[in-house]
């Protein structure tokens, strides 16, 4: 692997390299926080399709696409006069030392599961920090996401059930309560209620340490590779999905899970 100062090299380029194109390329020189925003989100997306793949050709890649945007966002708030990349790494490493006071200080912490009951306390403690336990969580992160997030932060203040088993009695309840809001067919019941029966459901995929964003993406990319699998096989028999039954299509679906085992 590289040495460290190879590495600041690299990374000395980059910021060189940004530099130049930010004054001579037309299209980089118009970029603004705004124009860059939809398109950092793709980034990080994509980089995320390459980490379930563990793909690391594309994940050295999309990190390094990703990389840009981050100097690419320093380089605007140099310009502004705000804070430049310095400041940013200077920030990220006070913060860390701040965070981690059994590595860099006399706390201890000898399992993951205690460092993490002590962040939220030391989050409330930083200067400028969260002012509550929630206000951490990014409003606009996506619902799976967010509201693994909300749970996981409120049982790091002890905010949790005493035997994760109990959770299952949430989930039925969430459920009796949804399929009641069905049967009167209110419509804002039913969306209340399939959103508490979700939020429980994400409560026990936390419980059981399952990622709920990683688990649903795996249901989607086996939903996709059977149901192309039922395309296909439709195509070479000369039929389209329309003009098969139920039935048909549930024969050659059961064949794409048998092909999977």
């Amino acid at each position: 692997m590289n040495t460290k100062e190879e590495r600041l090299q690299a990374f000395g380029r980059l910021l060189d390299i940004m530099d130049e194109l930010r004054v001579k390329c037309p299209w980089d020189r118009k970029q603004t926080n705004e124009s860059l925003r939809s398109n950092t989100i793709e980034e990080t997306y994509e980089l995320c399709d390459a980490l379930i793949r563990d793909d690391n050709d594309d994940i050295k890649k999309e990190l390094g696409d990703l990389l840009l945007h981050i100097v690419f966002y320093a380089k605007i708030g140099e310009e502004k006069g705000a804070f430049d990349i310095r400041e940013v790494c200077d920030s990220l490493c006070d913060k860390l030392i701040f965070r981690h006071p059994h590595v860099f200080g006399t706390d201890e912490a000898d399992t993951p599961q205690k460092v993490e009951q002590s962040w939220e306390q030391i989050k409330l403690k930083e200067k400028g920090g969260n002012k509550t336990v929630l206000q951490g969580v990014p409003t606009a992160l996506p619902s799976v996401v967010k509201a693994h997030r909300i749970q996981d932060k409120a049982r790091n203040v002890g905010f949790d059930w005493e035997e994760r088993e109990q959770v299952w009695d949430k989930v039925l309840e969430e459920f009796t309560e949804l399929k009641a809001e069905i049967n009167r067919m209110d419509a804002d019941g039913m969306e209340d209620e399939f959103g508490d029966l979700f939020f429980s459901l994400i409560n026990a995929a936390r419980l059981y340490k399952i990622n709920p964003d990683n688990a649903l993406e795996r249901t989607n990319r086996k939903f996709i590779r059977r149901f192309n699998y039922l395309e296909s096989h439709a195509k070479e028999q000369g039929r389209s999905l329309k003009e098969m039954t139920l039935e048909e299509m549930d024969r050659i679906w059961n064949k794409a899970k048998l092909s999977e085992q």
